[in-house]
């Protein structure tokens, strides 16, 4: 379980990739990865090919990031999402509110 962050100032894109269960265990180190970062920037990349799970505090982490970001779908993407992964996100209708890729 860990949350990992790369930041490519080339593309102008942080990517935050998550491995294992993204979950409340999970929120003090994915909020840190993006608080630091100028979100007027950058964009967002959330590589949830590594989670096995993810809850409804991670919904809530996701859009305090898309808030953080300037509200915008475009500015976060969330990608590698597995089967089990992507219909929690398309059941809470974050295909509307984020980039799936």
């Amino acid at each position: 379980m860990s949350v990992m962050r790369r930041v490519d100032e080339q593309k102008s894109q942080v990517t935050i990739a998550i491995d294992g269960r993204f979950d409340f265990a999970q929120h003090k180190a994915f909020r840190d990865a993006y608080r630091e970062v100028d979100a007027k920037q950058m964009k967002f990349v959330v590589d949830l090919s590594g989670a096995s799970y993810l809850d409804s505090s991670a919904l809530g982490m996701l859009l305090l990031l898309r808030d953080y970001a300037g509200g915008d779908a475009t500015r976060v993407t969330i990608t590698g999402c597995s089967e089990d992964v992507r219909r929690v996100l398309k059941i809470a209708n974050f295909e509307k509110l984020f980039q799936l890729d």
